[in-house]
């Protein structure tokens, strides 16, 4: 989902990339059109020192490009500092491509785009996000070599979603341990925030611990099928955020930590599967931060998918993904203590260890 709104009357046509607000020194932007098939894209290429830089493709009825590119900058940085602290050799992209996935999108326009990335020689590998779909990123791999997320059919790992969701179940485990003394779900108040793949599949395990799971989606018909199938209670209140919950979980829009929410929440511990959560990072992490509330950095245990997909290009299998994703729990108890010890939020922990591999990294390639 679109991770921030930019109003546009805030932007004008003379608004130059470099001078975006999200801009943070990325290294390509690429603009995508083919007007036989209606294909609008951007790939946003924003660190490739640690390797290629691998994102997915999000598909979204964006209010303007403007919005589309805010998008792209925000997620493409996002996904430097999740693969560089998930000690993958990879480094930060992300696509998105204008129109309504629904109704707009034809195997045609998924190839065109496919050309496009094949024309980026590896700088960009794509794989599936909201919007697209595994076929999707089959019809890509006609065309390229450059993308991961294929089916399993064709020799790829699959739908990354299952995988994300277990590394954010880990990470939420981590971060009960932390503040509430266990990592047992059991009898915990939970609200979800969103059914999608990645939510739902989140839903599946809290529930099966024995958690008491809420959950909330603007599509009401798959609120109510995601409800039945796993006995989750709908939340119907006027404030989702004023919740009498222990958990929090934004699996949904990003931005949603702000700071009218911060002021309203009574969940103890954020962790969702949401990118760029903080709408505003050092601001809003250091509210949370003197609220008490424990953050668990979306960058960090949102890492599952991606480390799933790494898998087709250094070639492990799905168990070997699964451990790795696992590992995100010992992960995300570091950073909290890093954090603690250093006196800095949960996110400065996660982004300053994030970039020193990649400062590492580039002092290496000068030598």
């Amino acid at each position: 989902m679109i991770t921030e709104v930019i109003k546009a009357d805030e932007l004008t046509k003379a608004d130059p990339v470099f001078g975006q607000a999200s801009f943070n020194e990325h290294e390509q932007i690429v603009f995508c059109h083919d007007k036989d098939t209606g294909l609008k894209a951007i790939i946003g290429i924003h660190n490739t020192v640690l390797g290629p830089a691998l994102g997915g493709t999000r598909m979204w009825k964006y209010a303007n490009e403007w919005e589309a590119l805010n998008d792209v900058l925000r997620l493409s940085r996002g996904m430097t500092y999740k693969s560089a602290i998930s000690g993958l050799n990879l480094g930060g992209g992300k696509a998105v491509i204008i129109g309504d996935a629904r109704t707009e999108k034809t195997p045609e326009m998924m190839r065109k785009f496919g050309e496009f990335i094949h024309s980026l020689s590896g700088k960009y590998i794509t794989a599936e996000d909201v919007g697209t779909t595994t076929p999707d990123m089959d019809i890509i791999r006609d065309v390229t070599p450059h993308v991961t997320g294929i089916s399993e059919a064709k020799g790829g790992s699959g739908n990354p979603s299952p995988v994300t969701a277990y590394g954010v179940y880990m990470g939420m485990k981590a971060a009960a341990k932390y503040k509430f003394g266990s990592d047992r779900l059991e009898g915990k108040k939970i609200l979800v925030q969103g059914t999608g793949h990645v939510g739902e599949t989140l839903i599946d395990y809290l529930t099966k611990e024995g958690a008491m799971v809420q959950i909330s989606d603007i599509n009401e018909v798959r609120m109510q099928e995601v409800a039945a199938r796993y006995g989750a209670q709908i939340f119907r209140g006027d404030d989702l955020y004023s919740a009498d919950v222990d958990i929090y979980a934004p699996c949904a829009l990003g931005a949603t930590i702000n700071g009218d929410t911060i002021e309203r929440l009574k969940a103890k511990v954020i962790a969702g599967a949401a990118n760029n959560q903080l709408a505003n990072e050092a601001v809003h992490g250091k509210m949370l931060q003197e609220k008490g509330i424990l953050y668990a950095p979306d960058f960090l245990i949102n890492a599952g998918g991606i480390i799933n997909v790494y898998g087709e290009i250094v070639k492990y299998g799905k168990d070997e993904a699964l451990k790795r994703t696992e590992n995100i729990y010992n992960t995300t108890l570091e950073i909290f203590s890093f954090a603690d010890a250093n006196g800095v939020t949960t996110h400065q922990a996660a982004m300053s260890i994030a970039e020193k591999r990649i400062a590492d990294r580039k002092k290496e390639m000068a030598k």
